[in-house]
Order: structure tokens, then sequence, then C-alpha cells
């Protein structure tokens, strides 16, 4: 009686692989909505009783006809989500198989470079991928040998879809870790993803970051221009992970090169700065306020106290790099009124914690201005007049050391 029931399920499963071999576009559709419906969240050991233990014949099929038309688009979100039934099901190691060996990984990664194809299939797409990575470090690996590190970067940074974006992100996060033969490739792919355009993507590569340069061990001194030209982002959301990955740079070999431009983004080159008389133009005004250079001085500044604040080593290096004259400098650009009180918040920590510094800025602003500057130090730049700015600029403070503890 089983045999006869057995027998029954093949011939039904033969039927239905006929009618898929059989039928168009619009047949195959139609056959894997109804499999979608019937099939989704099963185990393996369901899906070959569905199939009269013959599940394969009809994954090959689904693959192959995936891999022929996927550059058209033709019922791609349903061939994905199919695919996606077989390899998310529980105990799935053969259809895995299957799937690699049929070069599965490198049509999802063409599926990532097609300009014309849907954002959501692209999502579908990276989550098969990351089904795939989660499955071991073996296979893992075969995602990096398959350069699927350059074409997730590259989805990441061109997409503009939030859920593409947090897909992607969320992949290469998983390739950085249980991954030691391709850590320092995904390292490198992120950091080059610095320079990517938009806001978002910048915000989750720095987020990735923070948690993969532990494990790297290692920072790498091509990260410190691209992480340090984000401080020039409109975006707080993005200067928030700048600040907050400098800040667990410091326990790297980057530290000196970051403190070093850190201290020289609060003086600007000449380039970029714009003139004073486009002032009497409020539209220019307020581009001015946004002009990347002077946001990235603001930014420098803001951090620096940040850091000096947390480690008085870290504050001697940077008093031995001039922090306090160039921290002057930026109080008195007037064009900036960020900048200036971030400046003079800086300048403030420094004064109260060393007498010696106290002493030189005392100096150099005048006994008027400094008087102004420790009973309001946020509020200074509001009342300070061109000349006090013109004093701050020139400043030729110079303190390399700190006496005493």
């Amino acid at each position: 009686m089983s045999s006869c029931k057995d027998q029954a399920a093949i011939s039904e499963v033969l039927c239905y692989l006929h009618e898929w071999d059989q039928g168009n576009k619009t047949v195959r559709s139609r056959m894997l909505i109804d499999f979608l419906a019937k099939n989704t969240g099963k185990t393996c050991t369901e899906l070959e009783l569905e199939f009269a233990q013959v599940a394969s014949l009809f994954f090959a099929r689904l693959t192959a006809w995936m891999r022929l038309t996927y550059m058209f688009g033709t019922c791609l979100d349903l061939q994905l989500k199919a695919v996606g039934v077989f390899l998310s099901a529980n105990s799935s190691h053969q259809y895995m198989t299957e799937f690699l060996e049929v070069g599965g990984v490198l049509t999802l990664l063409e599926i990532l470079g097609q300009d014309h194809l849907k954002e959501e299939d692209k999502t579908k797409a990276l989550h098969l991928l990351q089904i795939i990575a989660n499955a071991g470090q073996k296979y893992k690996e075969l995602v990096c040998e398959s350069y699927g590190v350059k074409a997730i970067a590259e989805c990441l940074a061109k997409s503009e879809s939030e859920r593409t974006q947090e897909t992607a992100a969320a992949l290469l996060k998983s390739l950085a870790h249980g991954n030691s033969k391709y850590q320092i490739q995904v390292f490198k792919g992120l950091i080059a993803l610095l320079t990517c355009t938009s806001p978002r993507a910048q915000q989750l590569v720095l987020q990735i970051l923070r948690s993969v340069h532990p494990i790297v061990k290692s920072a790498y001194h091509r990260i410190v221009e691209p992480l340090l030209n984000l401080l020039r982002s409109l975006h707080v959301e993005v200067q928030y992970e700048v600040s907050e990955l400098i800040s667990e740079l410091m326990q790297s070999e980057v530290r000196p090169a970051l403190l070093r431009s850190l201290v020289a983004y609060l003086k600007p080159t000449k380039e970029g700065i714009p003139k004073h008389k486009i002032l009497e133009d409020p539209v220019m005004a307020k581009m001015i306020e946004s002009n990347p250079v002077f946001l990235q001085q603001a930014a420098a500044a803001k951090i620096i106290r940040k850091l000096a604040h947390s480690s008085k080593e870290i504050s001697k290096e940077l008093l031995s790099l001039r922090v306090i004259h160039h921290l002057m400098y930026a109080m008195g650009n007037q064009e900036h009124a960020d900048a200036q009180r971030q400046s003079s918040l800086a300048l403030e920590h420094f004064v109260r914690m060393y007498p010696v510094v106290e002493e030189h800025v005392c100096r150099a602003m005048g006994t008027t201005l400094f008087e102004s500057f420790m009973h309001n130090v946020e509020a200074l730049h509001m009342s300070m007049d061109g000349i006090q700015a013109e004093i701050l600029r020139s400043n030729e403070v110079n303190i390399s050391c700190v006496l005493g503890e």
C-alpha cells in the first residue's frame, strides 16, 4: 500500500516537473506563487516529502531558469524568494551545496551589479548571500573568493534604498567576522567605502569599522584621510560615528596621525575659504556656515576637546602639537560661529587643566579678552569684535610641553 502511495506521489511530482519544463513565463510564475504559498518556512525534510524525495530536481530547474533570465529581471522576485525557501530550510546543506556547485554565488553577485534591476531584488540577493555566509567560514571564504566584497561594497555605495544599504552592510559585517583569511580584505573594502557620497552608507560603514577594527588588530594609515574628510559632512549622525571611531582608534598605531591632522584642521589652508566681503549677501553668508572646511574645523575642535577630556596623555600629545595656538586661531574665525564656540570650549579645558597654558593664553589674549573668555566661554564669539578676532588669529603661542601633573 505504501509503495502505491509512493508511486502516486512520484507520478504527481513528475507531472509537476513536466508542466514546469513545458510552461512559459506565465505558467512558471503561477507555479512559483503556489510553491511559495505552500512551502515557505518548511524544513528540508518537509520539502523532500512535498516533492517525493526529489526536491532537488525542482530546485535545479529553478536555479537554471534564474541563471538564464536574471539579466532581464524575469520573475526575479519570485525566483529569489523560492531559492530562499530551499536555502533557509532547516538542515539545508544539500541544497546549499547544489546551489554553490552551479555557480549560485556568482549569479547573486552579478544581480547586485545590474543597474537596471530593482532594488528589492538586490536586497533579496543580498539576503541569500547572507544565508550562505552564515552557514560557516568556508562559505564566507567562497563569497570573498568570488570577488564578493567588491560587488557588495559597490552595491552599498550606489544604492538609493536604505533597506538595500542596511542589508549590504550587515553582509559585509558578517564577512568580516569569523573569516580570518579575508578579514583584512573586508576591512580595506570598508575603508574604500568611506569616500562614497551617501550619508546613510557612510554611517553604516563607520559603524561596521568600529566593530571590525579590534579583530583586525590594525587600523592601517590609509584610514586617516577618508575618515577625517567625513568631518566635512552636514549630517550629524555621520559626524557622531566619525567621533566615536576616532576615540576607539586612539589605542591603535594611527593615533599620532589622527591627532596631527585634527590639530591641522583647526587652521585651514586659504583655498576654499570665502572672502569676508561676501558676508554682505545673506544667501552667501548661509553658504559660508555650511562651508565644508569650516564644518571640519568645528568638528576637529569638538573631537579634540573630547579626546583631551578622556586622557591626560592625549592632552600632552596635543599640547606638543601646538594645539593651543591652533585653537586660538580657530576662535578668531568670525565666519563660522560653531567653529569659534567649539574651539573656545576646547581651549577652556586646557586653560583650566594646566596653569602654564592659562598663563600663555592670558598673555596672548590680553586681560580684557581673557576675562571675557573665562566669564562666558560659549557666548564669547557673539561679542567678539574684529580687532579681538585678529589678535586670536595672529597669536604665536607655543607650548610644546607641560610641566608637572
